[in-house]
């Protein structure tokens, strides 16, 4: 049990570390994804199953997509001025 508990907190970390070391706006993005699902697996580990579904579904689901999406709009609007 304890070992579940470190591995999901060694991934939040490192998703965590990704997120803000990477230079590509979709790794970041992807990165943030992957450690709001790790946040959420330490929820259930904790037997909060509400707190945990919230964070699954807002964090790693609309969160996400939502980044994704503002995203890959922001890069074609900035690709079709020409400023790369």
């Amino acid at each position: 049990m304890i070992v579940s508990y470190v591995l999901l907190a060694v991934a939040l970390i490192a998703a965590a570390v990704a997120a803000t070391r990477s230079s590509d706006l979709i790794h970041s993005a992807v990165s943030l994804c992957l450690g709001n699902s790790a946040l959420a697996a330490l929820f259930f580990l904790l037997r909060a199953p509400y707190a945990g579904s919230v964070q699954l579904c807002v964090g790693a689901g609309v969160l996400s997509a939502l980044f994704i999406i503002a995203i890959s709009f922001t890069e074609n609007v900035r690709g079709a001025f020409g400023d790369e």
